[in-house]
């Protein structure tokens, strides 16, 4: 683990592997860079894969005030030029994370060259955006304690809840989130507008969802995987988390479409 600065704020990265072609790992609202423990060992494999902690997530630097996907996308881009990592990167992204990676392929094509993206959380419409933006306001005034229980039921749902150190130690360390950048993320997606990334999107898309997932069910997954040209379709047995729920399941299906992709 190391730390940098880059677009002005202070970021966490992690940058493991060797090779010549380079991944990309965006984590999840509430996550870190630690989400992506347990994959890390299989894609690691013959390339490097960076890892980092989003402004305001982990142990970057915290967020106050109004926060947009395009401060997030060159976040992302200037860490990248700070590694000297210049040629296109593969991306992967886990719900906000995946909204992340999408508006970075969209906004440069030309440092894209293949996307992953799973829970995708981009957007909110109607009762779901009010409720996200109450959500937002509950964790500023009450903190993360307020909301657990009713988030992780949709997000972590006791059928898969079967490895319980796991799950209690996600449980704690979701808790450890700062509520003001938790809130001002929250913020972000439930506003956000997405719909013209999807069509500006050039790169080879894999886009997943979860069985169990309560927050991003498979069926709205699937309408954004249509939205974006030639993308490919999948479902796990999984969460929203995933890639703690089922590690070497999904490990599994980033590396084997990374390898059809780049060859």
């Amino acid at each position: 683990m190391d730390f940098i600065e880059a677009n002005g704020v202070g970021l966490r990265y992690d940058l493991a592997g060797d090779g010549a072609k380079t991944l990309v790992l965006v984590h999840e609202m509430g996550g870190s860079l630690d989400s992506w423990d347990e994959v890390l060992p299989t894609l690691s494999v013959g390339q490097r894969v960076l890892r980092y902690d989003t402004r305001g997530a982990g142990q970057s630097e915290k967020v106050r005030g109004v926060l947009s996907l395009d401060t997030m996308v060159d976040d992302l881009a200037a860490l990248l030029d700070a590694l000297g990592i210049n040629g296109p990167v593969a991306l992967a992204g886990c719900a906000v994370g995946a909204a992340i990676a999408i508006h970075f392929a969209a906004r440069f094509p030309d440092r894209a060259a293949a996307l992953i993206v799973t829970s995708p959380a981009t957007g909110l419409v109607g009762e779901r955006r009010a409720a996200g933006l109450q959500r937002a306001d509950t964790v500023e005034r009450d903190g993360m304690r307020a909301v657990v229980e009713a988030s992780l039921a949709a997000s972590y749902p006791p059928v898969l809840r079967g490895d319980e150190a796991r799950y209690r130690a996600f449980r704690a360390r979701w808790l450890g989130n700062d509520p003001g950048s938790f809130a001002a993320i929250n913020r972000m997606i439930a506003n956000a507008e997405m719909d013209g990334d999807f069509a500006r999107l050039r790169c080879l898309t894999l886009v997943i969802a979860g069985t169990h997932d309560g927050l991003r069910p498979p069926e709205a997954v699937e309408r954004i995987a249509s939205a974006i040209p030639g993308a490919r379709y999948r479902v796990i047995e999984t969460g929203h988390f995933m890639a703690i729920q089922t590690p070497q399941a999904v490990a599994d299906a980033f590396a084997a479409f990374l390898a059809e992709v780049r060859n």
